[in-house]
């Protein structure tokens, strides 16, 4: 009777269990009956329904690392919207890669037309062999056209390196109370090392290596950097005031300042006369910046760069979302047009409008702007976009904060032919414990030459005349504001331009911005 009675109610489902409506006590008391008859017969047949494999629970394994969380599955069919959408995606992601790479190779192609050796470049850019640096003797000349923003506060150096070739040297003289700071990029144009008088940095030898780099440390280095990628760039930056004295006086701690690979170290310090360095030829620029990113090429140099440089801790899953389109688009040429025409529209409709200062950054107050997290861009992919379309390599906000804007006051497009004043009231000056500089650029973000060979007026300008009540007022514009105020007078290109202020070693003020720089106002 049992057994029959057990086989009759698992073969019940639970959608047709008998029901009871109690009218009274009695048919209450029915119920309770078969609650109590009808649990334990639920709890065996469960039980038997386990033990036939039809009532299973088995734990996926969660995913811990990113190895663990599977991509897009190879062959899987693409349509044209979709691949369009991770081409813009990609475009805005890669441009910077691609940007690094591309002025490396630039480097590397005219310094081996020209005996492999470093020099300037139309004698205007410091350039050299891959492994290796030059160096300026002064400002930089107002007609070069390799990176947009330049300044004339510093002395610049430039050199790229392949640090999965050969680790290099570099030497530090004793700069003594001059600024100066080396900033060392790698391919995603982040900085990977400190080194400079905010830090404190020792004279010495100091070695730069590679991601993968497991060498020993030769004696006498001082201490060794390591770059996140194989490609690195150099940017020293020494600080000189605008005078031919302090020009002559800055030769003596330029020389030492030299990069070579580490079969080359000796122990010894190194210097070179860098005003003797050859100048190789360069053909007339293209009126802005050299266009490092070409959508139309992009195609096949994105996947190329991809494989030097490796995901950040959790991009992972963007390189293969990324490569999913490419492996689609090259072996369906529909869906690689479609691709390269992202590319060509994020180009035009994102990458282009973000070389105007409002859309760059975020606001610093006052109708000024100014970027974020620069030289440390992490997964900020729209400011290190914006920071490579419009002035690439930014030094790190506490060596250096850039403030720039197009417009004046009432929100109108600066322009030569009307003529601006900026003061700064007794006491608010840019507070830092470096420099501060106000520079003009033309609508290229470049300088167009002038009468005063004048490009930015600040710190180094030791001729610079205060008001009476002890505030300083700048002029900006074609024509000059008279005779006695020209030495605080920026000559403006007959066009748009804009004002870009630049604060090495900035005080916290600037930095949390709590101290705004002031409007600009036009004046005539």
């Amino acid at each position: 009777m049992k057994t029959t009675r057990a086989r009759s109610i698992c073969s019940t489902s639970v959608g047709h269990l008998p029901t009871t409506h109690p009218a009274n006590t009695g048919d209450r008391l029915g119920v309770e009956i078969n609650r109590r008859t009808l649990m334990p017969l639920l709890g065996a047949s469960a039980a038997l329904l386990m033990m036939t494999g039809k009532a299973r629970a088995q734990q996926v394994r969660l995913p811990k690392i990113a190895a663990d969380v599977p991509g897009p599955a190879s062959g899987t069919a693409i349509g044209k919207e979709y691949v369009e959408t991770i081409g813009r995606m990609a475009y805005v992601w890669g441009y910077a890669l691609v940007n690094s790479h591309n002025r490396r190779a630039g480097f590397a192609y005219v310094t081996s037309q020209n005996g492999n050796v470093p020099g300037w470049n139309g004698g205007t850019l410091p350039m050299a062999p891959i492994g290796y640096n030059s160096m300026l003797d002064d400002y930089i000349k107002p007609d070069q056209t390799f990176v947009a923003c330049p300044n004339q506060d510093v002395v610049y150096g430039a050199g790229y390196f392949a640090l999965d070739k050969e680790p290099v040297v570099f030497q530090v003289p004793d700069f003594g109370n001059r600024f100066w700071v080396y900033a060392l990029y790698d391919a995603r144009t982040d900085e990977f090392a400190e080194i400079g008088k905010p830090y404190g940095t020792k004279p010495g030898f100091y070695l730069m290596v590679g991601p993968n780099w497991k060498g020993e440390t030769p004696a006498g280095i001082n201490a060794v950097v390591r770059s996140s990628t194989e490609l690195a760039f150099v940017a020293p930056r020494i600080f000189k005031d605008d005078n031919t004295a302090d020009t002559k006086a800055v030769q003596t701690v330029l020389g030492p300042v030299m990069f070579y690979p580490l079969s080359q170290f000796d122990g010894k310090m190194k210097t070179t006369d860098w005003s003797k360095v050859p100048h190789f030829p360069m053909p007339p620029g293209p009126g802005g910046e050299t266009k490092w990113v070409v959508p139309e090429k992009f195609f096949d140099q994105l996947p190329g760069v991809m494989k030097q440089v490796a995901p950040l801790p959790g991009e992972e899953a963007l390189y293969g979302w990324i490569n999913s389109a490419f492996e689609a688009a090259a072996g369906d040429p529909a869906i690689k047009e479609a691709l390269v025409e992202s590319f060509m529209a994020a180009d035009k409709e994102i990458i282009a409008p973000l070389f105007q200062w409002k859309n760059n950054g975020r606001t610093a107050g006052n109708g000024w702007y100014s970027p974020v997290n620069n030289a440390q861009w992490g997964t900020d992919y729209l400011n290190r976009t914006g920071t490579a379309k419009s002035n690439m390599y930014d030094n790190k906000p506490d060596e250096t904060k850039y403030i720039y804007r197009d417009v004046d006051s009432e929100g109108q497009q600066l322009h030569g032919k009307n003529a601006y004043t900026v003061t700064f009231p007794k006491g608010q000056l840019p507070p830092v414990k470096g420099f501060w500089s106000m520079t003009l650029y033309n609508e290229h973000h470049l300088f167009t030459p002038n009468e005063l060979n004048r490009y930015s007026l600040g710190t180094k300008s030791k001729f610079l005349q205060y008001n009476p009540d002890g505030s300083l007022t700048l002029h900006f514009g074609a024509k000059s504001p008279g005779r006695d105020k020209e030495a605080n007078w920026v000559p403006a290109p007959d066009g748009n331009f804009s004002l870009y202020i630049r604060a090495y070693w900035a005080e916290k003020a600037i930095l949390d911005g709590s101290w705004m720089p002031p409007n600009v106002a036009k004046v005539a």
